[in-house]
């Protein structure tokens, strides 16, 4: 089949990284087809000689893959899509679906829950030692292949137990693919996989015309309070919020927004618990007008709210998800059901009714929105390089221009993703400005989110979060040129007053003993490290690993709380002040005392 020019890339990628290391990790957006790249890297190597550290994989006899998920739907869908893309033999191993060898002969392909591979074997009562699961069934030598489908869940410990089994055969290879490589609970991907392979970011994708406009829509609601809320696993207490949103005034507080917002739009809605989502859907139906409520073929009023869950029964869910997709139900309130695995060019507002902390879980839910609409997708795929413009005589436009211009004239031009502002307290709720802004953030990337972020909740309209991030970046860019064509002049005309630049000074910070020791227990990454030197000039080979993340726990903590940096703080006391400001504060009171000098 025809690749996208980043599919072909990734599947290259893969290959050079194989030349290396035994497993990889390549991270897609939402949409962006992470089915369709490891489902013809399985092709070429079941139809191609690919060389591995020597090794040669031959032919159909030689290589085979077993693809893992966690869940029903990505195994269905993974399973129909392999098997069309590869033409090879592909068949399920999960719950009462065994796979059925063909002549004493594994297929090419199989694909397997995570939860099936470590269920007991035969129904068998688990027990300690070897065979007792039943992923035992199957020899780790008919494997050339393991692909994780959604593999930041790869860290938990029952695809470790996989990984292990089908590894112990020193010829496969490891293959993650995921759309949200940073988990929740920090679990380090590192541990499981070698290396980032290949990572295409949201904001390429939607520059490159293969995703739709995200427009940010933020909505205060002044009875929302989630400062009492604890924390479990990086993320809000799921109970104790659920209270909150449960709250009656709150429930209407979200649903009128949102059904003005939508308008016509189709929506998904994701809630925190069964109780607000039954509540949603109830008073979305209760409040809908006549006229834009839907008609039944008997001409009766059919709602146009439904609500799904993990324990809705499959025959129901699958008739709601149709009456959904069928336009039929324009409202999709759902709890942690279509966060993955959930695909519907359709959808156009994606209604975040329960905050989240969590970068991952976030961008997952706001993915459901991003595709472009089904009637052009074909259309996007065809574009080439260079393509000319009807009725522009020779002049010539680049695809991804083309297919930027093509979705702006379809009938989805964007999406819209609507989350609820009220007091958060000491959290920091995440929103699109993280999921486009990338997941590096120093101080300057930080102020450039928090302007844009301001913006959108100050306009009340529907903001396109990348241009705000751009126009942030570069008023950033241009207030930094300006400090520093005025620092030019600053020695001959201002006096300063001397003070050591040592960090631990500067912030009043009481450096612990070198010889601490770090509770980590780990070395620093080459990132901390060009942190240590560009923003607190510090050379990190000359100070204690301890006192080193001791410098960047402050550095951090003052970034969060928006205190004067550490630039900030050196420049006052060489102008003698010592005062702890924050960095609003500090910015005002530092361009007073240039003009000053100047």
């Amino acid at each position: 089949m025809k690749l996208r020019d980043y599919q072909e890339t990734a599947i290259q990628k893969i290959l050079e990284s194989w030349q290396k290391f035994r497993s990889c990790l390549i991270v897609l957006p939402t949409g962006c087809g992470k089915t369709v790249v490891f489902g013809e890297l399985i092709h070429r190597l079941l139809t191609n000689k690919v060389k591995v550290e020597g090794e040669q994989w031959i032919g159909q006899d030689s290589v085979r893959a077993m693809i893992l998920a966690h869940r029903e739907e990505l195994i269905s869908q993974a399973a129909d899509k392999v098997g069309r893309i590869s033409g090879a033999d592909v068949q399920v191993e999960m719950g009462e679906m065994k796979v059925s060898p063909m002549f004493g002969q594994m297929p090419h392909v199989v694909v397997s829950t995570v939860q099936t591979q470590t269920a007991p074997l035969g129904g068998k009562v688990k027990v300690e030692g070897e065979g007792e699961q039943r992923m035992s069934k199957f020899c780790p030598d008919d494997f050339g292949v393991l692909v994780i489908d959604e593999a930041h869940h790869a860290t938990a410990k029952t695809y470790r137990s996989c990984i292990e089994h089908y590894l112990s055969n020193p010829k496969c290879r490891l293959l993650g693919v995921t759309a949200t490589p940073d988990r929740a609970d920090e679990s380090a991907l590192g541990s499981v996989f070698d290396t980032v392979a290949f990572e295409y970011t949201v904001t390429e994708a939607i520059h490159d015309g293969w995703l739709v406009p995200v427009k940010q829509r933020l909505v205060k609601v002044g009875s929302l309070d989630f400062s009492k809320v604890s924390s479990c696993a990086g993320d809000f207490n799921q109970g104790e919020l659920a209270q909150v949103l449960e709250e009656e005034q709150n429930l209407h507080a979200i649903a009128a927004p949102t059904m003005e917002i939508c308008g016509n739009r189709r929506a998904i809605i994701f809630a925190a618990s069964v109780k607000q989502a039954e509540r949603l859907a109830e008073i979305l139906n209760r409040g809908k007008s006549e006229e834009l409520r839907g008609k039944s073929e008997d001409g009766s009023t059919q709602d146009r709210a439904a609500w799904v869950c993990g324990m809705t029964p499959k025959d129901e869910r699958r008739t709601i998800l149709e009456d959904f997709k069928a336009g039929r139900v324009q409202y999709l309130v759902n709890v942690g059901v279509l966060t993955e695995g959930y695909d519907d060019a359709g959808v156009e507002v994606v209604v975040m009714a329960r905050p989240t902390k969590s970068r991952a879980l976030y961008a997952q839910m706001a993915g459901r929105a991003t595709r472009p609409s089904a009637k052009i997708a074909d259309l996007l795929g065809t574009v080439g390089d260079q393509v000319k413009v009807e009725g522009e005589g020779e002049q010539r436009m680049d695809a991804s221009s083309l297919r930027r211009k093509l979705i702006a004239e379809s009938d989805k031009p964007e999406c819209t993703i609507l989350d609820f502002v009220g007091n958060s307290g000491r959290h920091k709720l995440v929103s699109t400005v993280d999921i486009l802004g990338g997941k590096e953030i120093d101080e300057d990337e930080e102020e450039a989110r928090a302007r844009a972020k301001k913006r959108c909740e100050e306009s009340g309209e529907a903001v396109d979060m990348v241009a705000e991030l751009e126009k942030s970046r570069a008023e950033i860019k241009a207030a930094k040129a300006e400090e520093a064509r005025r620092r030019k002049f600053i020695q001959a005309t201002a006096k300063f007053i001397e003070v050591s630049v040592d960090p631990f000074n500067i912030f009043d910070l009481p450096p612990i003993e070198a010889t601490a020791k770090c509770t980590l227990g780990r070395s620093l990454s080459w990132r901390q490290k060009e942190l240590l030197r560009e923003k607190l000039k510090v050379d990190p080979e000359k100070i204690g690993l301890a006192q080193a993340r001791q410098l960047l726990d402050e550095y951090f903590r003052r970034v969060n709380e928006r205190l004067a940096t550490f630039g900030q703080m050196k420049m006052l006391r060489k102008f003698g002040v010592s005062v702890p400001m924050h960095f609003d504060e500090a910015s005002r009171t530092l361009n007073k005392l240039l003009r000053k000098a100047s």
